[in-house]
């Protein structure tokens, strides 16, 4: 098993998601453009302490807005994750642990609120391109708590938390996307090393390593310059012969990077924020939906913004 080539290696962005003052880091599409990270659509990164402190049950410091046409992964480090959305579903969880959703054909949700004023709050929130024929299909959730994440110990201070596909003979992530794809959080102790992975399943031919905390000393056993804290390095994974990956971390530092790994869509892409579908036109009708209140198409018949307006005994299975 030969290395991959690395094609380059980007530098994260600074991007407001939520249009005032708080911020985010982004690797893609800010770091590595839309083309190249097919089929990931967005990976913005965030570690700070919370400044309002716990949220009333139907308050959220991101609020309710819609989702169609792709997959989302909330993963979560350090806090505690908090989640309402139109499928009846409110969820809080440990961490480290996720939530995902393949929006399908419209959710609506809300985020956020579920930690003491001053918790310090580290995770990813990641955006998933979905295949035509898949953007349409009726939404689906999923929590996942700590035990449920697989650890994997690689090699002498080294371990790795599988989030989604296959990796490491028989373990696969819990993130069920729509698309395929592999997610692996790797977390590298000082002058630690993975040895030769042969991580990227074949057929993936999109593979990217985000290195979002500490310094690589060596990756793939280009020594020119350490890979820092915010670089993305874009590999070429066009070769099933040459799958592999070789991690140095600094000896003055570890480091904590995580890997992305998937099969390009190449497919027409219309995205107008929350929305990314194939064509213009289907971004206008989603629109009408949302103007004529009938967005999104399944959902719970209660009132899902408001908890106190579930049905006791009634199941939260969502309806069209």
């Amino acid at each position: 098993m030969g290395l991959m080539d690395i094609l380059r290696i980007a530098q994260e962005g600074i991007t407001h998601p939520f249009g005032d003052e708080r911020s985010v880091k982004q690797a893609f599409p800010a770091g590595i453009d839309t083309t190249a990270a097919d089929p990931f659509l967005m990976c913005d990164y965030f570690h700070s302490k919370e400044d309002k402190g716990l949220a009333d049950v139907d308050e959220f410091p991101v609020d309710w807005h819609p989702h169609r046409g792709f997959d989302i992964c909330s993963y979560l480090r350090s806090g505690t994750g908090r989640h309402g959305d139109s499928l009846g579903n409110r969820e809080t969880f440990e961490t480290p642990g996720m939530q995902w959703m393949s929006t399908g054909s419209g959710v609506v949700h809300a985020e956020g609120g579920g930690n003491e004023k001053g918790q310090v709050v580290q995770g990813f929130q990641i955006w998933i391109n979905c295949p035509a024929e898949r953007k349409m299909d009726d939404p689906r959730y999923g929590t996942v708590p700590t035990q449920d994440l697989p650890l994997v110990d690689v090699a002498p201070g080294v371990t790795a938390r599988v989030l989604a596909g296959h990796a490491f003979q028989n373990i696969t992530g819990p993130f069920a996307t729509s698309q395929e794809v592999q997610m692996i959080d790797l977390e590298l102790q000082a002058g630690s090393t993975t040895g030769c992975l042969d991580l990227i399943s074949e057929g993936l031919d999109t593979a990217m390593l985000y290195i979002y905390e500490g310094t690589m000393a060596t990756v793939n056993n280009k020594e020119e310059s350490a890979i820092q804290s915010g670089q993305i390095v874009l590999f070429d994974a066009s070769s099933d012969e040459n799958r592999g990956m070789e991690l140095v971390a600094s000896k003055e530092e570890g480091a904590k990077a995580l890997l992305f790994a998937g099969k390009k869509l190449k497919e027409p892409i219309v995205w107008h924020g929350p929305i990314v579908m194939n064509t213009q036109s289907q971004i206008q009708e989603t629109i009408r939906e949302l103007r004529k209140g009938t967005f999104p198409p399944v959902r719970v018949k209660w009132d899902y913004k408001r908890l106190a307006t579930k049905p006791k005994g009634e199941s939260e299975t969502a309806s069209t």
